[in-house]
């Protein structure tokens, strides 16, 4: 199977729109699918296959594919990495996936001849009134003419050779579709979560600042860093609210004990990383009495800017200290411009420890 470009087409409110033609087509008796597509994302990507199981009533056991960044995320011919949910999908309708290898066109030529076939005969000169006109005269096209003439190669019609030969291999279809899980992807806040439709997940603190792939199913959030499964959670309800696995903070890290506190580490890490440390300072210093000094320093940022603020804790870090009137008088004169060297070390208590 590949996908092929085709220029733009009509959607349903006949706007012009780029426009992909999916082909997938079964190797003994060349019976083609086509369907045209406005994207090459991993949910189109599957649900062309889908679409091409039903129309050949049957799964092949091999699908044979370009590398597309839709299925491979790793070209490599022997050990390939494939999407997650592309090989959730191969293992839920049970065929393998076979993956062309770089630099080797012949590897998919019979597919890439069907988009030269296609391209050049069934959209050369149409006229299409809208998407669904286009969908209505492609599919006519395929099923009395493209797979109901004699073919180049074979000298057969595809559409004969299939029913009498080819269609009783093919594996039987799951009684039910393949249901889709939400994709996408997401940076690592300095808190270790991630923003998941209006709520907060927790990441393992070495991806912090990396970009995680999420995955989200009926009742399950699962995040991967370069396709391994780094964190797993059940969906919570609601918006603003935490699903923390402590193990997932550096020890050092580990004051935020209630969703509460955890709102307001969140915000001081949107000021700056030395805010952030600030928050864990002050909870460690006072853990029943800390939420004032928080609520203070996050109120300076109505009179000073995020990059003052954050310049001044990090000057005050230097010095041990974490009071709301010391970090305002850092703001208001202007000291947070001096020089603040100091960096973080593990005491004896695996806790971190300024020198």
């Amino acid at each position: 199977m590949d996908f092929g470009y085709v220029g733009l087409t009509p959607d349903t409110n006949r706007k012009k729109r780029k426009t992909w033609i999916f082909n997938m087509k079964l190797s003994y008796s060349r019976l083609d699918y086509y369907e045209k597509v406005f994207n090459q994302r991993v949910e189109t990507f599957i649900q062309c296959h889908i679409n091409a199981f039903e129309y050949f009533g049957g799964i092949p056991e091999y699908v044979k594919i370009d590398n597309l960044k839709a299925a491979v995320l790793q070209a490599n011919f022997y050990e390939p990495v494939y999407q997650a949910m592309y090989k959730n999908f191969a293992d839920y309708y049970d065929f393998k996936i076979m993956p062309c290898r770089i630099y080797s066109p012949n590897d998919k030529g019979k597919v890439e001849s069907g988009i030269k076939y296609v391209k050049g005969n069934f959209f050369c000169g149409r006229v299409f009134k809208d998407g669904n006109d286009t969908d209505r005269q492609l599919k006519n096209w395929m099923e009395n003419k493209c797979n109901a003439r004699v073919h180049g190669t074979t000298r057969k019609i595809p559409k004969e050779i299939f029913i009498s030969e080819e269609k009783s291999k093919l594996k039987k279809l799951p009684l039910e579709r393949f249901k889709f899980s939400k994709v996408g992807s997401r940076i690592v806040y300095h808190d270790c979560h991630v923003f998941i439709d209006y709520n907060y997940y927790s990441v393992p603190f070495e991806y912090v600042g990396k970009e995680v792939d999420i995955e989200i199913t009926k009742n399950t959030v699962k995040i991967f860093y370069g396709n391994k499964e780094i964190s797993v959670h059940s969906i919570i309800e609601g918006r603003g609210n935490f699903s923390t696995i402590n193990s997932h903070y550096p020890k050092y890290k580990v004051f935020s004990d209630t969703e509460y506190q955890e709102k307001y580490q969140v915000k001081m890490a949107q000021i700056g990383p030395f805010s952030e440390q600030i928050f864990f300072r002050i909870i460690q210093e006072n853990p029943n009495d800390w939420n004032r000094t928080v609520q203070g320093i996050i109120s300076l940022v109505k009179s000073f800017s995020k990059n003052i603020v954050e310049l001044s804790c990090k000057r005050a870090l230097a010095y041990s200290a974490h009071k709301y009137q010391t970090i305002k008088n850092i703001c208001n004169n202007g000291s947070y411009l001096m020089p603040a060297e100091f960096s973080f070390e593990e005491d004896d208590n695996h806790e971190y420890s300024q020198n």
